[in-house]
């Protein structure tokens, strides 16, 4: 897992010194969208039913998708 990006928002304020808005460069704004579309994916998937490693690998060997290391 990778940690929390470093961030360098700009703020828009008020005439009272209230932040109203934030500006990001794009990079580090698209960052954050990806971020949180992967996270929604993991949301949407968490009820789904697990399947163990071992099966995944003897699933992929048996279709030729990896070389058996026997």
């Amino acid at each position: 897992m990778r940690s929390a990006p470093k961030l360098n928002p700009k703020y828009v304020i008020d005439v009272n010194g209230n932040k109203k808005a934030v500006i990001l460069p794009i990079e580090e704004y698209e960052e954050l969208i990806e971020d949180l579309q992967d996270l929604a994916v993991v949301a949407e998937r968490r009820e789904e039913p697990v399947i163990p490693h071992a099966d995944v690998m003897e699933e992929l060997k048996r279709n030729g998708y990896l070389l058996s290391s026997d």
